[in-house]
């Protein structure tokens, strides 16, 4: 393996210039430096990550919580692409990803203790279902750097999507096409979902539509099956609703399959809109009408404020960072008003 003391002795300098100009300083001349750094790649030197983080007291790894349910985690576009910016991001900062779960092979551990195991710098947490269990209590108040994704607290940095204003442009659009019988599946209980919820109710009041009770029904995030059974339940309502709006994008899948046995087609017996923007939604026919968060921001902000937390730049408390999305319109809602 080819050392530092090596290339010092092919470049005939000092290790510790060559040091110094691998590690970009300013006290080298630029020409010493583009010496030492062809050298080193013409030798094949690549830095140990040990000795690195023996001088620079840093392991270089952030990990990434996730929730490990079939309906959450990397196994959903959404989370997916929020994940690969994120990666992107840190790599260029030269930092590398462990994912923490629950187990290190056939050993239980909290992910506090699997933080410590891997002795990251920093967490990203992305989807977990329980904020309050105690083992997340644990690694909240562990004094780790830590960023979340659509979670809001008190005590770190979090970035999330702005499902007020989606939400509030979503119904906006379907009113506006003259729809007012309008259906809300929503998600599992969630700060996301209450917002989303929330919003919808106080659209249709502001919008002098009428909340229906029996238009409302919790369903689950991604959970085709789900979907299905929930679009069929309220269309056996005696005045049905022109309109039904889902909890993602993933969920229309289930809407179209549950509407196709009941020989109804979309948007002209039914109109359907989804929350996400996942390239699926673009390729469905019709196009579905949906909300597209800008996950790719989300992941290079969170990214930039984990490293800017490790690097002990920004404070801890710094306000939660609100990316807004945007509304696809698709196909998939009816015009009543032609």
């Amino acid at each position: 393996m080819v050392s530092i003391k090596d290339i010092a002795a092919a470049c005939g300098v000092s290790i510790a210039t060559v040091s110094k100009a691998l590690n970009d300083h300013k006290d080298v001349s630029e020409t010493t430096k583009r010496t030492v750094q062809e050298t080193a790649k013409k030798m094949g030197y690549f830095p140990n990550s040990q000795a690195r983080a023996l001088k620079t007291n840093r392991t270089y790894n952030i990990g990434v919580l996730f929730s490990e349910l079939t309906n959450s985690g990397l196994t959903q576009n959404y989370f997916a692409s929020v994940l690969d910016s994120f990666k992107k991001q840190v790599e260029s900062a030269g930092f590398d990803i462990t994912f923490i779960s629950g187990n290190i092979g056939e050993r239980k551990m909290t992910p506090y203790e699997h933080c410590m195991y891997r002795n990251v710098d920093g967490v990203l947490i992305v989807s977990v279902d329980d904020f309050v269990d105690n083992a997340m209590i644990e690694l909240m108040k562990s004094g780790l750097p830590m960023v979340s994704i659509d979670y809001i607290s008190e005590n770190h940095p979090s970035v999330v999507s702005d499902n007020e204003t989606g939400m509030r442009q979503l119904v906006e659009y379907i009113a506006g096409r003259g729809h007012t019988k309008i259906a809300y599946i929503y998600g599992d209980s969630s700060d996301v979902t209450s917002i989303r919820l929330r919003t919808f109710k106080e659209t249709l009041v502001r919008l002098n539509i009428n909340i229906r009770s029996e238009f409302l029904l919790q369903g689950r995030y991604h959970d085709t099956k789900c979907t299905e059974l929930l679009v069929k339940q309220v269309l056996s309502c005696s005045d049905k609703p022109t309109c039904i709006i889902l909890p993602d994008d993933f969920a229309a899948i289930g809407a179209i399959n549950a509407l196709e046995e009941l020989g109804l087609s979309v948007p002209e017996d039914i109109s359907i809109a989804g929350y996400d923007g996942i390239v699926l939604s673009q390729v469905l026919r019709p196009k579905l009408t949906t909300i597209r968060q800008d996950t790719e921001r989300m992941g290079a902000e969170a990214a930039k404020r984990l490293i800017a937390l490790i690097n002990k730049e920004l404070p801890e408390d710094t306000a939660p960072l609100s990316i807004k999305g945007s509304l696809l319109e698709g196909a998939s809602v009816k015009d009543l008003n032609r």
